[in-house]
């Protein structure tokens, strides 16, 4: 059945992914954030709605309407702060009350299917709930949408760890960062990874988990996805090697420039491993083993984008 699709977050990496990827199965595809997409990426082609999930502008209920289907996959980390920003009142705001008010606002528009893409920190460290203002708001942010679940809203929770992977045409800020350092233009940041690991997924396996969910998923629930574990040393390592450096990068206990310990919410030298559940990812129909061919992936099309300048 082909649904029309309303991707909000649909211009970053995880969005973009998954809304090219619901096109290519023959949904018809919006996507809507708060800036346009970059021109000259794959994205630039689909129809876009520019918006603020937050404050619902540019969402009013005639727009929402005409959508059958919600993918909501707009992030809101460390890396949407400011230097002078109150964390905890940003996050209460974000994802504690903005997330769950716009899927009530999609609810009462008409849309009948919708995903959240969630942080899988509170279900593989239920301990950090308590400990952590960011993961206590992504807690309440995943809990708070699938309470919204009714006969007419079918809506549930994808929650991934790291995400690694490409869209064409896209500069991904994370990768074109660490590719520079691999091509030693951060001097003179030194060459190392910080102590421990985490699991980590690609875009192309979040992507199909996320179209399963959609068509096999049960509402109301939360999906714990997942595919690699790394250690920190080895995500290194493989970017260094993608990028034409045939080093072993080596593990320290230091705070990373590049991947800081206010990233690693468990906790620096935490190994965060896990394996998904196998009945929920034959569910969900997603791949395994792709994390390292889409950490390759990303850093040989940012050293293209790079050398192209």
């Amino acid at each position: 059945m082909t649904d029309d699709v309303l991707v909000v977050g649909g211009t970053g990496l995880i969005g973009g992914h998954v809304a090219l990827h619901l096109q290519s199965l023959g949904h018809r595809v919006t996507i809507a954030a708060r800036r346009p997409p970059q021109p000259g990426s794959a994205l630039a082609a689909l129809p876009f709605i520019e918006g603020d999930y937050i404050s619902g502008e540019g969402f009013p209920p005639s727009r929402l309407a005409g959508f059958d289907t919600l993918v909501f996959a707009a992030g809101n980390d460390i890396r949407h702060l400011s230097r002078d920003a109150d964390a905890d009142a940003h996050w209460l705001r974000a994802n504690v009350e903005g997330v769950p008010r716009f899927f009530a606002r999609a609810r009462a528009a008409g849309v009948r299917r919708a995903v959240h893409v969630g942080s899988f920190y509170p279900q593989v460290r239920p301990e950090l709930v308590e400990r952590v203002s960011y993961v206590r708001s992504r807690h309440l942010a995943c809990a708070g949408v699938r309470a919204l679940a009714t006969p007419d809203f079918q809506v549930l929770s994808i929650n991934a760890p790291f995400v690694v992977g490409r869209v064409s045409g896209l500069k991904v800020p994370m990768f074109d960062l660490y590719t520079r350092y691999a091509l030693g233009q951060m001097a003179p940041m030194p060459v190392f990874a910080p102590a421990g690991g985490v699991n980590f997924i690609s875009t192309r396996s979040l992507s199909e988990a996320i179209a399963g969910a959609l068509a096999r998923g049960e509402s109301g629930k939360a999906y714990l996805v997942g595919d690699e574990n790394l250690s920190f040393a080895d995500y290194m390592t493989t970017v260094f090697r993608a990028a034409g450096q045939d080093i072993v990068v080596p593990a320290r206990d230091e705070n990373h420039p590049l991947l800081p310990d206010a990233m690693i919410y468990a906790g620096r030298g935490t190994l965060l491993y896990y394996e998904p559940d196998a009945a929920e990812v034959a569910l969900l129909g997603y791949r395994r083993g792709d994390a390292r061919p889409a950490i390759v992936e990303a850093v040989r099309q940012a050293k293209a984008m790079i050398e192209a300048g």
